[in-house]
């Protein structure tokens, strides 16, 4: 059994002020959960704040990237596993869609963070996902196999034993659209098979989330779909009853 996971990834985001109230408010309604993983994602200068926010709570705390080279030197603006650990993290999310488009980080490059997420003893949270125009070109399922492979090249399969994916449509990230439930589970389906065919074990075992403008109102539906095991969320887990409400329904 497949515990569900939901994870907020704040991007960059928040003041001390909004993120002490945001935790605040989070707090009181997660000490209900029983079942769901819940975990915050927050910008590298709030860790400290959050760390010591979440202490006395079983929310957990990732890191939105992290360095792919070494665990400390001449690395301007990067971050080290060893100094997320440091601040309590326990995830890592890597290849997120804005990291890939944005920044240029190729496969490798996301592969080479997701080996040294798991060198530090952090989990990585695989990110892929295609854009609209490989959608409609019919590509997804390649473009998502080319992701997952680079991982695999380097790692090896039983790496995912000690991971997460999450399958973000890259048209469906703040802009409001939302993959149907059929579509995401047809991806998380897709996603299980590619992992099965070199190890059924590691693929059963797999959290597979799901991201791309999920909200209270779409996330039972969503996580109602058998290869769905939470969601790693953007904009609203910036709002406590969103996330909550999100937390919830992965919960149940």
């Amino acid at each position: 059994m497949r515990r569900p996971l939901v994870a907020g990834n704040w991007k960059m985001n928040g003041t001390k002020a909004s993120i002490a109230q945001l935790l605040g408010e989070m707090k009181a309604g997660a000490a209900s959960l029983q079942q769901v993983e819940v975990v915050v994602c927050p910008p590298f200068v709030y860790l400290a704040d959050v760390q010591g926010a979440l202490q006395d709570t079983t929310v957990l705390i990732g890191s939105q990237n992290i360095c792919d080279s070494a665990a400390a030197g001449a690395f301007t603006g990067e971050v080290s596993g060893e100094m997320l650990q440091e601040f309590g993290c326990r995830y890592a999310i890597v290849g997120h869609s804005e990291r890939r488009a944005l920044y240029g980080e190729s496969d490798e490059l996301v592969a080479r963070r997701f080996a040294a997420a798991r060198a530090a003893g952090l989990i990585p949270i695989l990110c892929v996902g295609e854009t609209l125009e490989e959608r409609e070109q019919g590509i997804t399922e390649q473009v998502v196999a080319r992701q997952i492979d680079a991982v695999v090249a380097l790692e090896g399969i039983a790496a995912f034993a000690q991971a997460v994916i999450a399958y973000e449509p890259v048209w469906a990230i703040g802009t409001g659209k939302t993959a149907t439930p059929q579509q995401a589970q047809d991806v998380h389906a897709f996603i299980r098979r590619r992992i099965a065919e070199r190890d059924a074990g590691v693929a059963d075992g797999l959290r597979i989330l799901y991201g791309g403008s999920v909200k209270g109102s779409n996330a039972a539906e969503l996580m109602a779909m058998s290869d769905i095991d939470g969601g790693l969320i953007g904009g609203a887990s910036l709002k406590a009853d969103e996330f909550l409400a999100i937390c919830k329904a992965a919960d149940s």
